[in-house]
């Protein structure tokens, strides 16, 4: 903590580098995101309402934190995207189920919020890069747009498993396809900015299928471990990588607020 009259220390980038542990992670997050809020608000019987009530607090109490630090801290990332998102799955689900939006016009919504948050967003800084989020302003156009990508690739999922009849299995086949052309496109020299916000929407629906292919019923196509053991397995696995990257030598001091 700085003391009184001296400058505050320079922010240092607040998102981890991209690499295969980073997409891992967030894969396990979008699971989470699926099987975590089915299950609290289905089987705990909190109901759409009041689960979205307690996830938005949880978040915002965890951005809160995540923008005290000026530097990236691991597992206040993490917490912040895998509660970022419930509430993005929430937000879709409660328009779905709560207010009949069908899944084609929430999913036209939430590409228009996405393009205008990265309009704004281009507009102001003159860049997307997430390797530059080293100001406040750029981290919550950042959180914002993260927000955006799992309400979107929550629709856009849900419309491709269910109502263009996918189903569980092929949408893991056909989103990790997906996945696998944007990679090679990166790797034959595609505007890296690009590509990642692309593969981060994508990752969305990829996580969401797998959930539901592990935790659905058999009669549904599913491996009929529940959502509740698969949250489990899955928070377990990204608590795991979390130490991990977090004793790799990231810069993660807890004890370095703003």
């Amino acid at each position: 903590m700085t003391r009184a009259g001296q400058p505050m220390p320079p922010m240092l980038n607040k998102v981890p580098d991209v690499t295969v542990i980073f997409w891992i992670i967030k894969v396990l997050s979008t699971t989470v995101g699926e099987t975590a809020a089915d299950y609290i608000a289905v089987h705990v019987g909190l109901g759409t309402s009041v689960t979205m009530l307690i996830m938005v607090c949880g978040l915002i109490g965890a951005l809160l934190l995540q923008l005290r630090y000026r530097r990236y801290v691991p597992w206040i990332y993490w917490l912040s995207v895998v509660l970022v998102s419930i509430v993005g799955t929430q937000i879709t689900d409660l328009l779905s189920d709560k207010l009949d939006v069908s899944l084609t016009t929430s999913t036209l919504l939430f590409t228009v919020m996405l393009s205008a948050t990265f309009a704004v967003w281009y507009a102001t800084e003159r860049t997307l890069s997430i390797h530059t989020i080293v100001t406040t302003r750029r981290e919550l156009f950042y959180w914002a747009a993260i927000l955006f990508t799992f309400a979107l690739g929550t629709a856009a999922g849900d419309l491709a498993t269910e109502a263009l009849g996918l189903g569980f299995r092929l949408g893991v086949v056909a989103f990790g396809a997906l996945i696998a052309v944007v990679v090679v496109a990166y790797l034959a020299g595609a505007n890296p900015v690009l590509t990642f916000w692309i593969g981060y929407i994508l990752t969305r629906p990829l996580g969401a299928s797998l959930g539901d292919l592990l935790s659905q019923s058999r009669n549904y196509g599913g491996a009929g471990l529940g959502t509740s053991t698969t949250s489990i397995a899955f928070l377990g696995m990204i608590v795991a990588l979390v130490i991990w990257v977090t004793f790799e030598g990231q810069p993660a001091k807890a004890s370095d607020p703003v």
